[in-house]
């Protein structure tokens, strides 16, 4: 148990195996917190958000949402649910940190799930978990109303993606309903724990990456962390009350014949304060067939790639080290 970075990170100055190659380091830059972020109320017309949700999925492959209709006391109760979850002592936690190949089990590491063979470690903890309805009997019985509060966020969640889609796929000219089923069939949960760090511009909680899924609701805090990568600069996502962030997923980009961009995104650290994020990653199931989508592709828009397993891809984005580009290779044409 002692290998978590919230139970010594205030024992001691950054380990070695956390500091990044200086190509790497996110320095002592101060990053700004962009405005120019989009920002799509989704109380608008449905003509507007069509345009500005594929403008920002275009521009930036990532966006705010409010007035989503998610309700905010699910998402305060979700949020201090995570807070009480990694304050918990370490022997309610024991059981979360056996390593199993049981898809439907929780994982709770340090870093990733790779700790013991990476050459650099990430300075963060992280819960992992399936939201299916059959795998609810795995997830976490501490703290109280876990299991209740985190399968309303879920459901919700779930809900904010698909209607995110659909406005896509009217704004790209896919059909109704092509992302509902096997294509967005697994949501996979991952809470994120950012301790105060002694140096934050030595390492990073997550370092530059897309996300390997169709797409990504964050929930975030007050406090800064996120940061995606436009036009060659880095630019700190400013958190807002009751939004939710959402990334367009490598996956999506590549079933929209890159019609969508992914966004590059990492996270940074601080010295100060603990910060919490909640992942909702929406995945297709494993023998899901990707593929650039009819609709989208020409005779002058010839698919970038040919169809493949999902799991291939995955299996390849690790391989690789988190590079998506390189986990698609195999599959271009």
């Amino acid at each position: 148990m002692d290998k978590f970075v919230s139970s010594w990170y205030n024992d001691q100055s950054l380990p070695e195996s956390y500091i990044f190659p200086p190509h790497e380091r996110p320095g002592k830059l101060l990053v700004p917190r962009c405005n120019n972020v989009p920002v799509i109320d989704l109380s608008d017309t449905r003509t507007n958000l069509v345009h500005q949700i594929l403008k920002a999925s275009q521009e930036f492959g990532l966006f705010q949402v409010v007035n989503h209709g998610v309700p905010p006391n699910i998402m305060s109760e979700t949020m201090s649910v995570f807070h009480k979850f990694f304050e918990l002592p370490a022997e309610d936690k024991a059981s979360l940190t056996v390593y199993t190949n049981d898809p439907k089990r929780c994982k709770l590491v340090t870093s990733t799930l790779d700790y013991d063979r990476e050459k650099i470690h990430l300075w963060r903890d992280v819960l992992r978990h399936p939201c299916h309805p059959d795998c609810i009997e795995f997830w976490p019985r501490k703290p109280l109303r876990y299991r209740e509060v985190v399968a309303a966020c879920s459901i919700e969640a779930k809900k904010l993606g698909l209607q995110i889609l659909e406005l896509l796929c009217e704004g790209i000219g896919i059909e109704h309903g092509y992302f509902e089923h096997e294509l967005t069939e697994d949501l996979l949960l991952g809470p994120n724990h950012y301790p105060p760090c002694p140096d934050p511009s030595l390492t990073l909680g997550i370092p530059k990456h897309f996300d390997p899924d169709i797409l990504t609701i964050l929930l975030q805090e007050h406090i800064s962390g996120l940061q995606v990568l436009k036009d060659g600069e880095w630019i700190g996502v400013r958190p807002i009350p009751n939004a939710f962030v959402v990334n367009i997923g490598y996956i999506l980009q590549v079933i929209s014949n890159n019609k969508l961009k992914g966004a590059e995104h990492r996270v940074v650290t601080n010295s100060s304060d603990h910060r919490i994020s909640v992942v909702f990653c929406m995945n297709p199931a494993g023998n899901s067939n990707i593929e650039p989508a009819k609709s989208v592709v020409t005779a002058t828009n010839p698919p970038l790639c040919r169809g493949f397993q999902f799991k291939e891809f995955v299996d390849n984005f690790y391989s690789m080290e988190g590079d998506a580009d390189l986990a698609l290779q195999p599959f271009k044409l």
